[in-house]
């Protein structure tokens, strides 16, 4: 595969798809057949660059590592109170405190599951896991991330998955060992195929982007003008 190639036809028909994208929408899998090379972790941070002008996983990592330690304190902070959220963050850090391991990639799996909990959002569409064996159900799906796991485990939060696929509209995109590494490129899909954020995770998903990325950073809604101000003190 000729990467460098691949990467300056890609630059070259940027316009076009631009134009082809944002004017006429057209479905997803038409897009994907047009370009393959958006299925691509590389050429998806590419992409991503052209329309924003930043490096996608060098910005998020760095923001989003540097918080990691502060979102989990916050986070444990509301378990000690009560009601059904405290009851969920519960649950997620229950799971995450017993880990063997507990690397930066174990934080980031724990913390971008209980994000949108803690947001109160509804992730039920979004997190979705099957086995190797079974067929995944993903009529009507318009964004999710599918872990697929190696045995009938029924953790809501898998650290050791066999992958985890990106899916839009109905269909695998891409798949990736990582959450983060999944969710970092469904963000960049977004971007790039002019996508709404998923339908319920809208905070989750702005947080992402006006948060830890400082993009468009206008106003921001209550909650999270709330849970950044809370990060802000203590960087």
């Amino acid at each position: 595969m000729d990467l460098p190639l691949i990467k300056k036809m890609m630059q070259t028909t940027f316009a076009l798809r631009r134009q082809t994208i944002v004017r006429t929408c057209p479905p997803v899998n038409e897009l994907m057949d047009l370009w393959p090379a958006l299925k691509m972790e590389s050429e998806v941070y590419a992409e991503f660059q052209r329309i924003t002008n930043q490096n996608l996983p060098n910005t998020f990592y760095a923001v989003f590592d540097l918080h990691l330690p502060r979102l989990m304190a916050i986070f444990r902070q509301k378990v000690s109170k009560t009601g059904k959220t405290a009851e969920a963050l519960a649950e997620i850090l229950k799971i995450h405190d017993e880990q063997e391991l507990h690397d930066i990639n174990t934080r980031r799996t724990t913390i971008i599951h209980a994000l949108p909990v803690y947001l109160q959002e509804d992730t039920s569409g979004f997190f979705r896991t099957c086995t190797e064996e079974s067929e995944p159900e993903l009529g009507g799906v318009a964004v999710a991330l599918l872990t697929v796991i190696s045995d009938n485990g029924t953790s809501q939060v898998q650290y050791q998955p066999v992958t985890i696929s990106v899916v839009i509209e109905n269909d695998i995109v891409v798949s990736l060992p990582r959450l983060a590494d999944a969710f970092l490129v469904m963000f960049g899909l977004i971007y790039a195929l002019h996508l709404s954020y998923p339908k319920g995770l809208t905070n989750t998903f702005e947080f992402t982007q006006k948060v830890l990325l400082g993009l468009e950073d206008g106003k921001l809604s209550p909650k999270l003008q709330t849970l950044k101000n809370d990060l802000m003190m203590h960087v």
